[in-house]
């Protein structure tokens, strides 16, 4: 089965595991996937993440992570740059979310950056999610 938007669907796998406290979640694996997982580790908002090769498929198997208290780190996760409708913006016009408490994630010349990183290189791109 091909999807439309995989990097929607790896989100709505994220955000259900996520909603039933789900410890680790398997989802097939892409370079841009796995570029976005990346950003994730290294914002804080999943514990690890591992690439397995396994019978000729690969897939990327994301550890979820949750306070002492058990609250869940990802509070929500959105899509915003659709396959019908591509979202872009420039150096300027990059959002920030929550007032710089959530993350934008954006598909740059200079590789797949933070709303945080892409300011600081000085380039726009498109908007692939966003993440609080």
């Amino acid at each position: 089965m091909s999807l439309s938007d995989p990097i929607a669907n790896m989100l709505t796998v994220i955000r259900n595991a996520n909603s039933v406290k789900k410890e680790k979640v398997d989802i097939p694996a892409s370079k841009l996937k796995m570029e976005v997982v990346k950003i994730f580790k290294n914002e804080g908002y999943i514990k690890n993440f591992k690439l397995i090769d396994e019978d000729k498929k690969s897939y990327i198997r994301v550890y979820l992570k949750y306070t002492p208290a058990g609250e869940c780190v990802i509070h929500n996760l959105k899509r915003v740059s659709k396959p019908g409708l591509r979202i872009y913006r420039k150096k300027h016009e990059l959002p920030r979310i929550f007032n710089g408490f959530g993350t934008s994630i954006i598909s740059t010349s200079k590789g797949v950056l933070t709303d945080k990183k892409a300011r600081e290189k000085s380039v726009g791109g498109e908007i692939i999610c966003y993440i609080w």
